[in-house]
């Protein structure tokens, strides 16, 4: 069978006095991602390594790991139990770190990935050929300076032939929050602020979802192709297209 990235992201959202926080795990396709599991997390801010560890869990029971390209993930979904998880279960994982990050170089010192790649001019990038020791696991980092002088810093279990491009994967989940909510089924609007029905109102839109981006793509290679403009991308998107 074909194998897919898969990616990890919530999405979160306050009615009235009730902060509504869901971690997805979707997969990603052309240009989208396809919600698969979720979790509807009973508390503000980030989920623990717990709750990623038992969404992949479930995932691995249902398809395999076999399937599995690699799991994508932003500066959330660190932490030595959870990277130690998925090496064991030998998925490769590209996660963005932060800058404070510390690491430990060849000869065993300690510094923070700042001031590792603090060299680097914007638009400049530099991947390692060696592993690095960072929050106890071994992996590869590579990094870009951004126009923001951020730096975009990636590290995996194992080497990655062109990480960042990879990585950039990682955004076709906002397009999926962006379907569900402002862009298409106006999620945030339910009111509905019960876990229960929350998880369910989910269920349709996620089957929604994937029905309408069908729509799209049959639209586009049947009826009438999507213009692509100037920045390669079609006009709009085919789950838009579908709706």
């Amino acid at each position: 069978g074909q194998a897919y990235y898969l990616t990890l992201d919530r999405t979160n959202w306050r009615w009235g006095q009730v902060d509504l926080n869901i971690l997805f795990l979707a997969v990603v396709y052309q240009g989208t991602a396809i919600p698969v599991y979720w979790l509807v997390l009973n508390k503000r801010g980030n989920s623990n390594q717990r709750e990623r560890i038992a969404l992949l869990k479930r995932f691995i029971k249902q398809f395999g790991r076999g399937g599995i390209l690699g799991v994508l993930g932003d500066r959330e979904f660190i932490g030595e139990a959870w990277w130690r998880w998925l090496s064991a279960q030998r998925i490769p994982y590209l996660i963005r770190i932060r800058e404070t990050q510390q690491l430990h170089d060849t000869c065993g010192r300690c510094c923070t990935m700042r001031s590792r790649f603090r060299d680097l001019k914007v638009g400049s990038r530099r991947c390692f050929r060696k592993a690095r020791r960072v929050s106890g696991q071994r992996v590869w980092l590579s990094a870009l300076r951004l126009e923001s002088g951020e730096l975009l810093i990636l590290a995996a279990n194992r080497p990655v032939s062109k990480p960042l491009q990879t990585y950039a994967l990682r955004w076709q989940i906002e397009s999926l929050f962006q379907a569900l909510k402002g862009r298409g089924f106006d999620l945030e609007q339910t009111r509905l602020t019960q876990y229960a029905r929350i998880k369910k109102v989910i269920a349709l839109l996620a089957v929604g979802f994937c029905w309408a981006h069908k729509v799209g793509q049959w639209k586009h290679h049947v009826v009438k192709p999507l213009r692509v403009k100037s920045h390669e991308r079609l006009e709009q998107s085919l789950f838009r297209y579908g709706l």
